[in-house]
């Protein structure tokens, strides 16, 4: 940061000495919140005598200054950007995109563009339902942002209220593949285990939530590599947040590649090692950079004519080329 950018800067008067950094600057600064304050200090935007502000508890002495760097604000409602889709069906109605992971569904905290939602602004136009609200448009289920696969977009509220009621009494089909870590037995059944938020970790989803809410995942064993790992077949009957990727770790098969609910990289490592694979593919296969879930198949019943609509999208080459490095 250079500091003649600087959007402010305040020199500490003899009143705030020895006090919190966020508070002194709270009273100093009319205009800012406290909680934006923080926010600011949290993004590095706050220098204490020029140099970046770490905690927002550090105590400040008289005549320190302040040198403040303000973003500008973030636009209230998405903007379009021209952001390629992979748009495998579409009519009046309603699109099927196959989204790539990385990709975030729509904007939210820390995503506010480059998401899905700004891209299909670009591509529809006001062509988009506005039941899912200004963030939202169109949106009438979400991926994981490292999720790949099949996902429904609705074109006016009529597409949105038939899709999202087939999504409510869920005869809307969806099908995901997901490679986990070792064989889940038995090879076929079903997960009936309720998740919520994690009593914890706010970002995590758990089996062991206070307010969990009824969950289902139907399974089953495509193919497996030994005892090191298998491609599982996962049918959803509900759409919980990380619904997949939290059943499978409870029942002690994490998804490969999963940051949050992934196996311990010493536990991966010594299935495929007890495989006999050699070590450069173990740490390719250990270091895969997402999990490893694409929503392969989706069926639904067209919300216009009534027609039955199934889709089916290939797996993107990370995803293949992992499983090809595990086929001996």
């Amino acid at each position: 940061m250079n500091n003649k950018d600087a959007d402010l800067r305040v020199t500490v008067a003899a009143d705030y000495n020895g006090q919190r950094a966020d508070k002194a600057l709270s009273a100093l600064c009319d205009d800012l919140s406290r909680s934006r304050l923080q926010s600011l200090i949290k993004d590095g935007a706050v220098l204490l005598n020029g140099k970046p502000l770490k905690s927002a508890s550090l105590k400040v002495s008289e005549d320190d200054v302040f040198t403040l760097f303000i973003p500008e604000p973030v636009a209230a409602e998405p903007q379009p950007q021209n952001i390629p889709l992979d748009v495998v069906y579409e009519d009046e109605d309603m699109l099927v995109i196959n989204k790539q992971a990385g990709l975030v569904v729509h904007p939210g905290a820390g995503n506010w563009s480059g998401t899905m939602v700004n891209a299909l602004l670009f591509y529809c136009g006001s062509s988009l339902s506005g039941i899912g609200g200004v963030i939202r448009p169109g949106i009438v289920h979400r991926l994981d942002k490292e999720t790949s696969g099949l996902i429904l977009v609705a074109k006016n509220d009529l597409a949105h209220q038939a899709l999202s009621a087939q999504l409510a009494d869920r005869s809307l089909s969806r099908v995901y593949h997901a490679l986990v870590t070792g064989v889940p037995m038995p090879l076929k059944s079903s997960v009936d285990r309720a998740i919520g938020r994690h009593k914890h970790n706010r970002i995590k989803m758990s089996v062991m939530s206070a307010v969990p809410k009824d969950a289902r995942t139907h399974y089953r064993v495509i193919q497996s590599f030994g005892e090191a790992c298998s491609l599982v077949e996962c049918r959803l009957e509900t759409g919980r947040t990380h619904q997949i990727r939290v059943h499978m770790e409870a029942l002690g098969y994490p998804l490969v590649g999963d940051p949050l609910y992934g196996p311990q990289p010493t536990l991966l490592r010594s299935k495929l090692k007890n495989e006999g694979y050699d070590l450069e593919k173990i740490e390719e296969i250990v270091k895969f950079p997402r999990q490893g879930l694409h929503a392969q198949e989706l069926k639904c019943v067209h919300p216009r004519t009534g027609e039955d609509l199934s889709f089916t999208a290939p797996k993107p080459d990370d995803f293949s080329n992992l499983l090809k490095m595990l086929v001996k």
